[in-house]
């Protein structure tokens, strides 16, 4: 597991289209520098070309909807719901710690669904999946730790919630999760996390023999016939196109590695 932690967070450094695009463009001016300049000047043409698709136009958007649109929005039918589980990935742990303050990406949506269920369900169990999914973590940078600092503001007592703090990526929340809450057989248990990253969830889960109901938040994208609007700034087209590319290469490799139950898993 410590390998392929490893390999996976490697390759999304180095395969992000916002990090090719960088690379090519340094090692085109490295060939400048050294008079190649054809080749050069063609590597850094590719990146700005790059730069100006995969930041402007919707190609994020439509990287992303396959992936938003997957398994559906939760709607409630009455069934008793026995636990709600939150993987971890919108802290800032590294900010947070210092600041002495909860720090949320942009997937803020996962702590404030989390709280929004524990009052609709109060007879129900919860529990914070997620460690640290840094490379190189330290000993403070754990997801946990923001959840915690934040559950008064949420209204969530400290008391109801259980945690696992030292799974470091989707595979590991599945496996640790099962191994904290011990789920059995005709249990419902919702699990929040970002829509495009619910079919990477669920299908980890489901490896492990832990059944859960998908309940998707941080939508990216507004709905599938509304893909065509076209960023008004380069970065958030290309954040939007790593988050994507990183999502669709997850699928394949941990298909492949045996730690998901489909390629591409479906309701």
């Amino acid at each position: 597991m410590d390998s392929f932690f490893t390999a996976s967070k490697v390759l999304w450094f180095f395969a992000t289209p916002s990090n090719l695009l960088v690379s090519l463009a340094v090692l085109g001016l490295v060939l400048l520098v050294f008079r190649r300049r054809r080749l050069g000047t063609g590597l850094i043409l590719t990146a700005v070309a790059g730069w100006l698709v995969f930041g402007f136009s919707p190609v994020a958007l439509y990287m992303l909807s396959p992936l938003e649109e997957r398994f559906p929005q939760f709607k409630d039918d009455g069934t008793p719901v026995t636990g709600i589980i939150m993987l971890g990935g919108s802290e800032k742990p590294e900010i947070g710690n210092v600041r002495g303050l909860p720090s949320f990406g942009e997937a803020g949506e996962r702590p404030i669904a989390f709280a929004a269920l524990s009052r609709r369900y109060p007879q129900a169990r919860l529990a914070f999946v997620g460690g640290s999914g840094l490379l190189f973590p330290n000993g403070d940078a754990v997801e946990a730790q923001m959840i915690r600092m934040s559950l008064p503001d949420l209204g969530i007592p400290e008391a109801r919630v259980e945690f696992e703090g030292k799974s470091r990526n989707t595979a590991e929340n599945a496996e640790f999760a099962k191994a904290l809450l011990k789920p059995k057989p005709g249990e419902r248990w919702l699990l929040v996390t970002s829509a495009w990253h619910m079919p990477r969830a669920v299908g980890c889960f489901r490896k492990v023999g832990f059944d859960v109901v998908p309940y998707p938040v941080d939508f990216q994208t507004a709905a599938p016939d509304r893909l065509d609007q076209p960023f008004s700034r380069a970065a958030d087209g290309l954040d939007k196109t790593d988050v994507a590319t990183r999502e669709w290469i997850g699928l394949v490799a941990y298909y492949l590695s045996g730690k998901t139950s489909a390629l591409f898993p479906a309701p």
